[in-house]
């Protein structure tokens, strides 16, 4: 197969705004979307688009009919896991450049989940082990976040799972395992703690 010819910024914006657009809504959006979201005032530039699109072999669409637009090359299903996480201690922070992806087909999946493998057993009380996968949302705000919710927190460019609890300007990450000798809390400041997930799913996979 042929490398596909190269986008200029403007069409690598819109192509891949498309297959964001379709790959969450499952149908494709129309012009007046496209010139929403591109910050344009006219049609005419978003047709010029896609029709460079279509002939570059990204797309493929019936003329004058926006919502008959597809995706010519597979989007790969369901979250990107984009690494470990720890159930233990603090670790180095994930590197959200893994290109593993984890198919939840039919489940209803929002633009700001996303999952990472569990690496420890500090959440097992909250039915949390080792290798399983945690599925996360980002919080729109961090200060929403409830006390007793368990967190993906990054703590000096380390992060951890674990329960969330605030007072006053301290933060405790609280381990959900009976062995308090080997799971300590972690307490710090507020100003320090970056939330960067809330769990929402947990995902095992039986071997």
């Amino acid at each position: 197969m042929e490398p596909l010819e190269s986008l200029t910024t403007a069409q690598k914006e819109l192509y891949d705004w498309l297959a964001d657009y379709i790959n969450t809504k499952q149908h494709s959006p129309s012009i007046r979307q496209m010139m929403r979201a591109m910050g344009l005032k006219s049609p005419a530039p978003v047709q010029s688009r896609l029709d460079h699109l279509k002939r570059k072999g990204y797309i493929a669409w019936e003329e004058g009919q926006a919502r008959t637009i597809r995706l010519l090359h597979s989007q790969p299903k369901g979250l990107r896991i984009v690494g470990a996480i720890a159930a233990t201690s603090l670790v180095e922070q994930y590197d959200d450049t893994d290109v593993e992806h984890l198919d939840l087909s039919g489940m209803l999946m929002k633009p700001d989940y996303f999952a990472l493998r569990v690496r420890g057993q500090s959440m097992i009380e909250a039915l949390i082990d080792d290798g399983d996968t945690v599925i996360m949302e980002r919080p729109h705000d961090q200060k929403t976040v409830k006390n007793g919710t368990i967190v993906a927190a990054r703590v000096e460019g380390k992060t951890t799972l674990k329960y969330f609890q605030k007072k006053g300007s301290k933060i405790t990450l609280v381990p959900g395992n009976p062995d308090r000798e080997l799971y300590q809390p972690t307490e710090v400041k507020a100003v320090d703690v970056d939330i960067q997930g809330v769990l929402r799913a947990v995902w095992r996979s039986v071997k």
